[in-house]
């Protein structure tokens, strides 16, 4: 039966890490209200928002026993000298954050939670890694903030852009700094009794999608 994979994200960051490691997901925004939701813990919070994410979205899919569909949210919440923080207000919170973070370390928390829709069975849990900031200067504060790129993250850093240049270090897997690990994901797929290579659409020129699933059985 094929395999298709929703990601219940507008993140252009989750759908690349995806299409990198072979995976050419469909996309549907969730529209969850992502203020509403609160707690003291960051991992609840963080599987709390990806799983009424995938959730908004499932209820706009129609499943047919033709094809076997998924749906993935994440969320991601860094924690960080007792605070939650999601996504800056605004350029001058992004900024109040660095002049706090500089020099110091934070734990980003990836919130997965994975549908069967077909067999209306889920996955979920939470990764975790720990993130070292560099001590930036004032200036490199203002002109990574003027970017805008900071403004549209959790915890207003990117590993994977402009960002990256600002971190001296990562203790654990960095998909999950830019919002999904595929290491989980690869677990949470055998917790609903399916293969990471099930969902490949994209395999190295010259490889066949069906000799690599032949030697994975083997």
């Amino acid at each position: 039966m094929p395999l298709r994979l929703v990601l219940a994200s507008q993140s252009p960051a989750r759908r690349k890490l995806l299409q990198a490691a072979g995976i050419e997901p469909d996309v549907l925004v969730s529209g969850v209200d992502e203020s509403q939701v609160v707690s003291e813990r960051a991992e609840e919070l963080c599987l709390e928002l990806a799983r009424l994410k995938a959730q908004a979205v499932l209820s706009r899919l129609r499943s047919t026993p033709e094809e076997r569909t998924l749906v993935l949210g994440c969320d991601s919440v860094l924690a960080f000298d007792g605070e939650i923080l999601g996504k800056p207000t605004d350029a001058a919170d992004a900024a109040g954050r660095w002049r706090r973070m500089r020099g110091r370390s934070g734990v980003l928390h990836t919130g997965h939670c994975l549908i069967d829709v077909v067999h209306e069975s889920r996955a979920e849990a939470v990764a975790s890694t720990t993130v070292h900031f560099a001590d930036i200067s004032d200036e490199e504060i203002a002109a990574y903030v003027a970017t805008g790129e900071p403004l549209a993250v959790a915890g207003a850093f990117t590993i994977d852009g402009l960002g990256g240049a600002f971190l001296t270090g990562i203790e654990g897997d960095p998909g999950t700094v830019v919002g999904l690990s595929l290491p989980l994901l690869r677990r949470l797929l055998a917790d609903l009794d399916l293969r990471v290579v099930d969902l490949w659409t994209k395999v190295a020129p010259g490889a066949r999608r069906s000799s690599i699933s032949a030697n994975v059985r083997a």
